[in-house]
């Protein structure tokens, strides 16, 4: 499969009529639930409600354009929101505009050096560990507007921890009205899917698009006094962005430089995902390597517009799909309408109470939060795997997906290490040991046989020859088999072992070496040192030269 290889020009070789009716009503149907979604994530993130439809619009296109799944629809998501706000408070919107363009670029080196592959070894405890704080740190970001609450004039709310003290300390702000407007929109977010069931048309209107409007009417002409996205930005502006850079700074690029890394690896996993998801629904197979170069270049123009980072989001996909989506023209087709929209009906965005965008994060927290996998995970799975999925869960929460993200990782791959090393053992063979063939083997005097089971490497070599060689042993046999894999320091023992034998005057016989450790031996130069007389395919055969050596002795 080529590295780059975007779907748009392979799906245009039988593309019909038919398909393209399909395409525009699915990409008319995706902008339609995207459009509250990315001025609520926008929010969220603490940036400008139009940088989201900016985002949305950007990078949803190029993405579309250069992708290598058929119908992925990329644009900002909830798992960057938390990261995003973190880098805004502190370094600024061209702090996050240089973070966005550095986690572009790194995701197209990913896709150039096919890291693509490479994702699918992050374990699932630490994805669903992060997926589930996210959920939390988004509905505790959001309690303050579902409220109304007003925070104290200096109050310093950045971390989780912090906004949860804020919202104690400010409980007693309390606006009676924006709690009614929250719950009538999430009382519509919860029961109006149900009305699918009763009829298809009803259910093919997204939720959030009648809590909106429900929202904008009920404060329109109702007695509620609540903050709509008017109130917090009088500045909200329509109209295309035009590309900018931000200001160069080695200084800035270092300070966000572990959070341009954290966006790329968070959006190269969810945007993969997604189209892991996508390609069950279509049976299709995406290039995974394509869409990271892809998932690059749209952060990359995101950011140059004034963006946010942009990834795969399988709610979306998963609608484009189920409404007929089947090549990358539904995904531009979304970003233009919501380009449209960025035009023409802009003000129509200040009149959206702020209780209303609460509750559809609420909702998108719940979606996203996989509570149940994480219950399952908890009752089913080995401790080591429940601890790194809370201790993830944790540090999401009380810190940051950077922290998170590298203690998970770091303490899976320790976790993996000594799962592997448990699993691999020495067994010592006794004399008339029946072999794999069922038969019995006889073992000459003056030998010892050792069969190693599982891979060699540097956290078990320690169980291996772990012996003394008497005045009697004339020949040890290690047997092979079922060894995979040698890394550097199991070579340095099997080579240590060797000089052992040599002081001793015993000769090492190795027998049935596969393909990984006998390249690593001819490339160690020892291959030659043991000799090919002693390197043997078969138990049986280095057997025989025991028997040989020893009758010789």
């Amino acid at each position: 499969m080529k590295t780059f290889q975007p779907k748009l020009f392979t799906s245009l070789k039988n593309y019909s009529k038919g398909q393209l009716v399909n395409d525009l009503v699915a990409g008319i149907i995706v902008a339609i639930i995207a459009l509250p979604l990315s001025i609520a994530l926008a929010i969220a993130s603490g940036v400008s409600p139009e940088q989201g439809l900016y985002t949305a619009i950007i990078a949803g296109f190029v993405i579309s354009f250069f992708g290598g799944s058929k119908v992925n629809i990329s644009g900002p998501t909830a798992a960057f929101a938390t990261i995003v706000a973190g880098v805004v408070m502190q370094h600024g919107i061209s702090g996050l505009i240089m973070a966005t363009l550095m986690a572009g670029v790194f995701l197209i080196l990913m896709g150039i050096f096919n890291f693509g592959s490479l994702i699918k070894y992050i374990p699932m405890t630490i994805t669903t560990g992060f997926t589930s704080g996210i959920a939390i740190t988004i509905v505790v970001g959001q309690v303050k507007d579902f409220l109304g609450l007003t925070f104290a004039e200096g109050t310093h709310a950045i971390e989780t921890t912090e906004k949860i003290e804020a919202i104690v300390d400010s409980i007693g702000t309390l606006n009676l009205d924006a709690l009614i407007v929250g719950v009538i929109g999430m009382a519509i977010l919860i029961l109006w899917p149900m009305l699918g069931k009763v009829s298809k048309l009803l259910g093919k209107i997204p939720a959030s698009i009648i809590a909106v409007i429900a929202g904008i009417l009920l404060v329109k002409f109702g007695p509620f006094e609540v903050n709509t996205i008017g109130t917090l930005y009088p500045d909200l502006k329509a109209g295309f962005p035009v590309p900018s850079l931000p200001e160069f700074s080695f200084d800035t690029m270092k300070a966000v430089l572990p959070n341009a890394f954290t966006i790329a690896i968070l959006a190269a996993i969810e945007s993969l995902l997604s189209c892991v998801v996508s390609d069950g629904m279509i049976n299709d197979r995406h290039n995974s390597n394509t869409e990271l170069i892809a998932q690059g270049l749209g952060n990359v123009a995101s950011g140059l517009f004034g963006g946010i980072p942009a990834t795969g989001a399988i709610a979306r996909t998963a609608a484009n799909v189920k409404n007929g989506g089947r090549s990358p023209i539904s995904g531009m087709v979304h970003a233009v309408v919501l380009l449209l929209f960025l035009l023409v009906l802009m003000p129509l965005a200040k009149m959206i109470p702020m209780p209303i965008i609460a509750a559809i994060l609420f909702m998108v927290a719940y979606n996203m939060s996989e509570w149940r996998h994480f219950v399952k995970i908890c009752r089913f799975s080995p401790k080591s795997d429940i601890f790194v999925l809370v201790l993830t869960f944790v540090l999401t929460i009380a810190f940051d997906l950077v922290v998170a993200i590298g203690v998970g990782i770091v303490l899976a791959a320790v976790l993996f290490i000594k799962r592997m090393s448990e699993v691999t053992y020495v067994r010592v063979w006794k004399e008339n040991t029946s072999g794999h063939d069922g038969k019995t083997k006889e073992i000459p005097a003056g030998t010892l046989v050792y069969e190693i089971n599982g891979p060699m490497f540097f956290a078990n070599t320690n169980k291996f020859f772990d012996f003394e060689l008497s005045d009697e042993t004339k020949a040890i046999i290690v047997r092979m088999s079922n060894v995979s894999a040698i890394d550097a320091t199991a070579m340095k023992n099997m080579e240590n072992l060797y000089a052992a034998c040599q002081a001793k005057g015993v000769t090492l016989i190795l027998s049935h070496v596969n393909e990984q450790p006998m390249a690593v031996f001819a490339k160690a130069g020892f291959y030659e040192k043991v000799g090919i007389d002693n390197i043997l395919p078969h138990i049986d055969q280095a057997l025989e030269r025991a028997a040989e050596i020893c009758k010789e002795a």
